[in-house]
């Protein structure tokens, strides 16, 4: 028999098979994993340049398309049809004309007296105006509805408005009046309205009690004199029709829909933090028990605000210590203006602004 050497792997002569084998595998598949990693590595390094190739074929096909002149196609311009007709709203209230807004009061935020009220006062018809006539390039509007709030004057109400305002309380319901008869024969002689309707309210100012009356507010308020007055002045004039209302609340109704004005007064809001809109709605709901209506107009609150169920007026005096008092938002003097369309309902909202330093 052949004798064994150390160290060598013959048997009988032979290699050993199976040890072998088992290195040639181990090896082979040591290469096939490497193989298949790389080739992985290949795919993967292919699928981003034919994605980056993609992006920039995209953007390529961006860069013609806009090389060329672009594909147009004619608007023609559209004029007042028909049957377009809409309602023309300008809301005044809240101007308190003799009180003085200190700018330190209001960390000079606004500054305001007699001489920037008669200012704002006759901007408001002029601008308003304005806004009627850019209108009128995509409707019909022979008819402005011209509301009258109240709080036109701040009266003397409170000890320190006597001790601030500029006017008497009679002196200062005179220069109201003037101011707002000025506006008025202002837009009957440049409005070209058919029909100027003028719904009146009082507000809680005027009053000549010291708190305010719910069954007699009306015979005891310096407003309802000047509305009285205006009336009797215009009595001649067929496009005005002045509408003072005996209660708290009066309707006017435009194309089928019904709009509730009032001063706002009777709404009990304490600077919560939703504002006025929780309050606004609590109250327009209980209202709308016994008479329906489409919109509420009101001011009182020196916050121009907007809703589908109500519009609430900002103020000529602007930000003042009774905005700080009840914790108004900030805005500057505004008031409200906005369209009644015959089909759609309310269509146009845009603030009246005012400018102090245009004479």
């Amino acid at each position: 028999m052949a004798k064994k050497k150390k160290g060598n792997v013959e048997n009988d002569g032979e290699k050993h098979p199976v040890r072998l084998k088992a290195r040639d595998e181990m090896r082979l598949e040591s290469r096939l994993a490497k193989g298949d990693r790389e080739l992985k590595r290949l795919k993967a390094k292919y699928r981003s340049a034919l994605g980056e190739l993609h992006e920039l074929e995209r953007q390529n096909e961006a860069l013609v398309a806009f090389s060329g002149p672009a594909e147009t196609f004619k608007i023609n311009p559209k004029t007042p049809a028909g049957d377009s007709e809409s309602t023309a709203f300008m809301i005044a209230s809240d101007w308190h004309i003799e009180e003085r807004v200190d700018p330190g009061v209001v960390n000079g935020l606004n500054r305001f007296d007699l001489d920037i009220a008669c200012r704002r006062a006759a901007q408001f018809f002029r601008n308003g105006l304005r806004l009627v006539e850019i209108n009128r390039q995509a409707t019909v509007i022979k008819t402005l509805v011209l509301a009258l709030l109240g709080d036109f004057f701040s009266n003397d109400i409170h000890e320190e408005l006597a001790e601030g305002n500029q006017l008497l309380p009679i002196d200062a319901a005179n220069k109201a009046r003037e101011l707002l008869t000025s506006g008025i024969v202002f837009l009957l002689e440049n409005g070209k309205f058919d029909e100027i309707v003028i719904p009146c309210h009082s507000g809680n100012h005027a009053r000549t009690t010291p708190k305010t009356r719910v069954t007699t507010e009306r015979g005891h308020s310096l407003e309802y004199m000047i509305y009285a007055s205006l009336a009797r002045e215009f009595k001649s004039e067929p496009r005005v029709k002045f509408l003072l209302a005996d209660g708290y609340h009066s309707y006017v109704e435009v194309y089928g829909r019904t709009i509730r004005f009032h001063h706002g007064h009777m709404i009990r809001y304490q600077g919560g933090v939703g504002g006025v809109y929780i309050p606004v709605n609590k109250a327009i709901s209980q209202w709308s028990r016994a008479k329906h209506a489409d919109l509420d107009v009101f001011g009182h609150f020196h916050q121009a605000k907007h809703d589908v169920r109500f519009i609430s007026n900002g103020s000529l005096i602007g930000y003042n210590a009774f905005a700080i008092s009840i914790k108004a938002d900030f805005e500057p003097p505004k008031q409200a203006f906005f369209l009644i369309d015959r089909k759609r309902g309310v269509t146009i909202y845009a603030p009246i602004m005012f400018d102090d330093n245009k004479k």
